[in-house]
């Protein structure tokens, strides 16, 4: 074991560092536009109609094939990886942002617009409030999505945990493979951890705004 540590140990952790930031500023973009399409979307019923089938069908193209068409565009930069990831991650968190703000009880919505309420004050106070639970769901399945996807920067050589799995599958080495796929399996399992604990939170706190 501590020859092994000795030989990866430094490449792991750059690589693990490397996976979490392409899996945070991925989501982290993907939660901007997601949550801001989404809000967008729940307001203008044609608008929805033609967004959410189109990033469908983005969700359709192999993850590999889309990074490869924007390595023809933008080269070997991490920004080729990080917008690929980000147009992934959104749609989960703009299709359970959508579908929460729906979901919302109109009852709701006419009692804060009874007692002078805004719109953005009822968007505000109102509606997100009662939709978070929804889009932290959203956020959670997209950021372990993410963990997954963010293997593939791999193989346009911009690293991650993915350069373990693609050197070990190449050179047939388990070891490597495994030194890739358990950090992964376990940085989505934490990172799931978390958000579970955030959407729970999200649940009691709109069950006593209810």
């Amino acid at each position: 074991m501590m020859e092994l540590w000795n030989t990866y140990g430094t490449l792991l952790i750059q690589s693990i560092l490397t996976h979490i930031y392409y899996v945070f500023v991925s989501v982290l973009f993907g939660s901007l536009l997601g949550i801001t399409i989404g809000i967008l979307a729940s307001r203008n019923k044609s608008m929805a109609k033609y967004i959410l089938p189109i990033l469908s069908l983005f969700q359709t193209i192999p993850g590999l094939v889309f990074i490869g068409l924007l390595f023809l565009v933008f080269g070997m930069k991490q920004i080729t990886v990080l917008i690929a990831l980000s147009i992934y991650a959104t749609f989960p968190i703009l299709k359970n942002t959508y579908v929460g703000l729906m979901q919302v009880n109109p009852a709701y919505i006419e009692a804060a617009r009874g007692i002078g309420m805004t719109p953005k004050e009822r968007l505000f106070q109102v509606e997100l409030p009662l939709a978070a639970s929804s889009i932290v769901a959203g956020i959670r399945m997209s950021t372990i999505y993410t963990v997954s996807w963010a293997v593939l920067a791999a193989m346009i050589g911009l690293g991650g945990l993915g350069d373990f799995i693609y050197q070990g599958t190449t050179t047939n080495n388990n070891t490597l493979i495994l030194l890739g796929a358990i950090p992964s399996a376990i940085l989505a399992i934490l990172l799931g951890y978390a958000l579970d604990l955030a959407a729970k939170k999200c649940s009691i706190q709109q069950q006593e705004r209810s």
